[in-house]
Order: C-alpha cells, then sequence, then structure tokens
C-alpha cells in the first residue's frame, strides 16, 4: 500500500470533511487516520488526515491531479501531500553546545527519526570531533561581521549540494538573514530557552538564578525575520528553587533544550504541523 498525508487549511464550511474523505475513496484510497481543528474566531478549518492507495494503481497519481481542480481550488484550499517513504533531508547548524547535537544525533542514530542528514554545519570547529564519531560531513563555515553574505553563500552552496529540505539550528549562535528566512519558509528550526524577554544575553540562568526564578524552559520555534517571535511548535518548563545554583540551572535548561528540540523535529518530521498567522496548530 502507498501510504500518503495530507495537510489542509481553508476557511470553515459545511461538509468539508465528508468532501475530502469521499473524495479519497472514489479513488480506491482508504482513510486511516484523521485530526481536525476549527478555528471559530479566524472562521479556519484544520486537518491533517493519513490515507493508503493500492500501490498497483495509478489511483494516487489521479488523485493528486483531480483533488486540486475538484476540491482544493472551489474550497480554496492550502494544501500538501507528502509521501512517509520519502524520507525528508536535515542539515544541523551548532556552534559550540553539544547537548542538542548530541541529543539529535543519538535519536537518529537509535533509529528514532525518520530523516537523512547529510551534513553538520558549524562557525566553529569544536563539534566536528562529534560530526566524526557518527560519520556524518562536517563543513566548517567562519561567520565574522566582516564576511556574513560570503559565509551565508557558502552555506547555500552546501545546502544545495545536499539536497536539503530543512534546517535545525542546534543552538546555532548566529543571527540568520532576511534572505536566508525567505529561501527556507517554516523550514529552520530554532531552540532557545524560555526566559525572553525577560532575561536576554549571554546569560540568561545567571540573571534568572539572581531574579530567584521558580520556572525555567525552553521554546521551540521556526525561524522568521523576527528574531525569536516566530511560531511555536514546542514548549516545556521545569520547576526549580532556591536551592539549585547557577550549575543546576544550566543543566536543566539545557536537559529541557534538547527534549523540546527534538519534539519539534519528530512534529515536523510527521506532518504534524501547520502554520497560520505566524502561530501552529500541532496535530497530535
Amino acid at each position: 500500500m502507498k501510504k500518503i498525508i495530507l495537510l489542509i487549511h481553508c476557511p470553515d464550511q459545511k461538509g468539508l470533511i465528508a468532501k475530502v474523505t469521499n473524495f479519497i475513496a472514489h479513488y480506491n484510497g482508504n482513510t486511516v487516520y484523521l485530526e481536525q481543528h476549527v478555528d471559530a474566531d479566524a472562521n479556519a478549518f484544520f486537518m491533517r488526515l493519513e490515507c493508503e492507495f493500492d500501490d498497483s494503481s495509478d489511483a494516487l497519481e489521479n488523485f493528486k491531479d483531480r483533488f486540486a481542480i475538484e476540491i482544493a481550488t472551489p474550497m480554496e484550499m492550502q494544501w500538501q501531500l507528502f509521501e512517509p517513504e520519502v524520507l525528508p533531508r536535515m542539515a544541523i547548524f551548532v556552534s559550540k553546545y553539544s547537548h542538542c547535537l548530541y541529543d539529535i544525533l543519538g535519536r537518529y542514530a537509535a533509529g528514532e527519526l525518520s530523516v537523512e542528514i547529510p551534513i553538520i554545519i558549524s562557525n566553529h570547529e569544536d563539534m566536528r570531533p562529534v560530526a566524526d564519531s557518527f560519520g556524518i560531513p562536517y563543513a566548517y563555515i567562519p561567520v565574522k561581521k566582516d564576511n556574513k553574505p560570503q559565509a551565508e553563500a557558502e552555506q547555500f552552496r552546501i545546502l544545495e549540494e545536499n539536497n536539503v529540505d530543512f534546517v535545525v539550528l542546534a543552538r546555532y549562535m548566529q543571527i540568520l538573514s532576511a534572505n536566508f528566512v525567505s529561501k527556507y519558509p517554516n523550514r529552520v528550526i530554532n531552540i532557545h530557552h524560555s526566559f525572553l524577554p525577560a532575561f536576554p544575553g549571554a546569560k540568561p540562568y545567571h540573571s534568572a538564578h539572581r531574579r530567584g526564578v521558580k520556572l525555567i524552559g525552553a521554546t521551540s520555534h521556526y525561524v522568521t525575520t523576527d528574531l525569536d517571535e516566530g511560531p511555536i511548535i514546542e514548549q516545556q518548563v521545569v520547576k526549580v528553587s532556591h536551592t539549585d545554583t547557577i550549575d543546576d540551572f544550566v543543566a536543566k535548561g539545557r536537559d529541557v533544550e534538547k527534549i523540546v528540540l527534538s519534539r519539534a523535529i519528530k512534529q515536523h518530521l510527521q506532518h504534524k504541523v501547520l502554520v497560520y498567522n505566524n502561530k501552529t496548530v500541532v496535530f497530535s
């Protein structure tokens, strides 16, 4: 059987689910999973649907063509179709912090992530031994104030050469240009602590510790031109107390960062995220 995933976003209207599932059945497809959400305030309908087609027929190709004409266009749908057997290609950007990189590569090596990782790109050499230990090519591209356009051009060259579908910033400590973001819309995933905007700067855990906060956390989101304000995919918090040292804060923070980032990557890989109005619908 040939499995596909459909993501749909359109104005809410009567009979949407019936029309889509009946259309699939008409082309000898079988709907095996469906989840939907309606934003009443925005009059918006969202759906994630999994269905199967017989491998021996050309029903899937006919379905794609006719769905666009007969269903998507008249119902003003924005829609995406994915084939789970086709593995996306993910590039990892990293600087000097290793915790997120190790977590991603460990899950990848264990078969938890249905993805290919053709390249790791960094503005430092520090993580090369990590990449080597997992047998993944590593590209060192230094980024300075006076060479950012040239560095970005080299990054683009490597990404295109490796047919990369999306990028994960595993604590990559550089701000991406608007040009970069525009080339990968909703396809660059970032992770950061959740202290912003209260505790910005290079040592947010130190600032939070001095303030006596009781919760710390992490946020993973798609990157937009508004720094750290892109559509949120995943968040989590953990409790801390007055007995925790700064080192405890940092350790707990890094632990939640890597968990949240890996969850966001999985949700993206499973095509469970729909973006609209700078926020997301994340299906279960």
